[in-house]
């Protein structure tokens, strides 16, 4: 199916046709009016509003985006162009975490407000933190190679290793890293992780039953070298790193140094690589760190799930609703 944006109008969206929106994520690229998808106009009983959520093809946003109100962003760019035509537009909202498909700076100048939905109270991090355990223990285990030895009819190989006794550095300790770590305790890890402050007004709950060992920015360095998993690096934090240390990401692929990480991987001083994000998206298959055994590669999913979708449909079509009763608007993070 050809990439769709969503729109819709400030006149009345129902949790439920959003809800039902979402359950096709390949038309949740942008939105404006409302929730874009659906040609369907819905009639609030007991009153002549009307929403229209509309499914709108990614190339024809740029004509149409002037009549729409709200737009959901899910992974295509939004760019200062096409934000510039957006004149009757009052929020751009991220359908997730990230804000990478938005240009903040565009949507500031023109006067729209940017939001983006937390992630611990939408079921993301979840998702995104299973996602974290999935690539850790598919890079532990070697799962190319395993696909391998089924191919050839192999058995008793590869032989993986056990995540029991690593010690996993966490860096950035926000909402996904605390559901990381609590995924990650009953395994017997030691976990290390990093924030920027870590008093407990940033914290969603008492994280010392979970981290073995807390440090800042200026920690991660020394951290790196203690660790055997790790996500997040340039070349002088995989020198820092532990040979043999495996690396996963699931947080933005840009944070990875391209280079740093193909030589570290030639050389042997990485053991293996699992990422959900790359520096290039969407992926080259012909990439030659793809060639590598021990890389797994997931097409940017780790948040995608029918949990984390829901209930995001159900905000989104919460805040159309309140965008259309002028209600103050408190179910998302806004960041401008």
């Amino acid at each position: 199916m050809a990439a769709a944006a969503r729109l819709v109008s400030t006149t009345l969206a129902r949790s439920s046709s959003l809800a039902a929106a979402a359950r096709r994520p390949d038309l949740l690229a942008s939105s404006p009016r409302g929730f874009s998808s659906m040609a369907d106009s819905i009639q609030r009983s007991g009153s002549g509003d009307i929403t229209r959520v509309d499914e709108v093809g990614l190339e024809e946003v740029p004509d149409v985006i002037q009549n729409y109100h709200l737009c959901v962003v899910k992974n295509r760019r939004l760019d200062s162009d096409t934000i510039a035509k957006a004149s009757q537009m009052k929020i751009i909202m991220q359908y997730g975490v990230g804000l990478e498909g938005v240009d903040v700076n565009a949507a500031t100048e023109h006067k729209i407000k940017v939001a983006r939905i937390p992630g611990s109270t939408t079921g993301n991090a979840v998702s995104c933190a299973e996602m974290a355990i999935y690539l850790t223990l598919g890079v532990l285990r070697k799962q190319k190679v395993m696909d391998t030895a089924v191919k050839r009819k192999d058995l008793g190989i590869p032989v993986g290793d056990t995540i029991f006794g690593k010690s996993v550095l966490i860096l950035g300790f926000g909402a996904i890293g605390v559901e990381i770590a609590k995924r990650l305790r009953p395994f017997g890890v030691k976990i290390l992780a990093t924030k920027r402050n870590w008093s407990s007004d940033t914290l969603p709950c008492d994280i010392d039953e979970l981290v073995d060992k807390k440090g800042g920015p200026e920690d991660m360095y020394e951290f790196a070298g203690e660790a055997d998993i790790v996500g997040i690096v340039d070349h002088k934090f995989l020198s820092a790193m532990k040979k043999g240390s495996y690396l996963v990401n699931i947080a933005r692929g840009r944070l990875l140094d391209y280079d740093a990480v193909f030589n570290h991987l030639k050389s042997g001083h990485l053991g293996g690589l699992g990422i959900d994000v790359a520096w290039t998206e969407p992926y080259d298959p012909e990439d030659p760190i793809l060639k590598f055994s021990n890389v797994i590669i997931t097409p940017h999913i780790a948040g995608v799930t029918e949990y984390s979708y829901r209930t995001m449909a159900k905000v989104v079509g919460d805040v159309a609703l309140k965008l259309h009763s002028g209600e103050p608007i408190t179910e998302v993070e806004f960041v401008n």
